[in-house]
């Protein structure tokens, strides 16, 4: 598989700000973890931290890693009494046991999906469960084909990257089967997403997550790009005050053979 240049330095600021939804659309995920007092849990992708203190906050002993410095020092800096590292999740070999693993919106960043799989299933005790969303088949599809165009109208599609992996649930679920999980449950689910900060809401989140698609552009480039890729979306995604991300979520509950 072609290795694509992660997305590591966040607006850690930004992100709690603007993007408050991807934790809060995780909550009910914590539910599904359904953490007991005395477990031992690995967030996987913790970004800022708010799910590991949702899951802390149950009694469980919850370590945090994420690639992103700027993430990890915002999360240390809220909740100082949690564990939180700066570690690439498809480089990482635990060096403790866990009896399970927590991640939300992380995985489709891994574009190494076997080498995210081997990480995070490293100290994962047999037995143990792995409970996670993230970006699945379809997956803001709309918005990648405009920033596509864009691009292409402009004679750059040839920089374009694709920064995520969006598997179907057939996809994901022999993977983990092959590295010798149990899937109990794996849905696809479309999941439409208002965005916050009303007409500005599309550019915010194409300036915090829509750059990767264009990692060598120039600043005035990005800033080009992503003007004429919110306008070719108003049509589809905007309804004149707030607009809507087209998320397709993958959702499923694993236990270690």
């Amino acid at each position: 598989m072609e290795k694509i240049r992660q997305k590591i330095h966040w607006q850690a600021d930004g992100y709690d700000e603007a993007m408050s939804f991807v934790s809060r659309y995780g909550e009910d995920l914590v539910e599904w973890l359904s953490p007991a007092e005395g477990e031992k849990i690995l967030d996987f992708g913790c970004g800022t931290g708010d799910l590991a203190a949702r899951i802390a906050a149950a009694g469980a002993e919850v370590h945090g890693i994420d690639i992103s410095p700027e993430m990890v020092e915002r999360a240390r800096t809220k909740y100082p009494q949690l564990s939180f590292r700066c570690v690439n999740g498809m480089d990482w070999a635990a060096d403790f046991r866990y009896d399970a693993v927590f991640s939300n919106a992380a995985l489709h960043w891994m574009t190494d999906p076997e080498a995210a799989i081997r990480g995070l299933l490293s100290g994962l005790e047999r037995g143990g469960r792995l409970v996670a969303e993230f970006g699945g088949s379809g997956n803001v599809q709309t918005i990648v084909s405009a920033v596509r165009q864009a691009m292409r109208e402009a004679g750059a599609e040839d920089r374009f990257v694709m920064p995520w992996y969006f598997p179907t649930v057939g996809q994901y679920a022999s993977l983990l089967e092959r590295h010798g999980m149990e899937v109990r449950t794996a849905i696809l689910l479309d999941r439409p997403t208002r965005l916050a900060n009303g007409e500005a809401g599309m550019t915010n989140w194409l300036q915090m997550f829509g750059t990767a698609m264009f990692p060598d552009a120039e600043p005035a480039e990005a800033e080009r790009w992503i003007a004429d890729a919110a306008k070719l979306l108003e049509g589809t995604l905007f309804d004149g005050a707030v607009w809507t991300a087209d998320y397709c979520r993958l959702r499923l509950i694993a236990f270690k053979i």
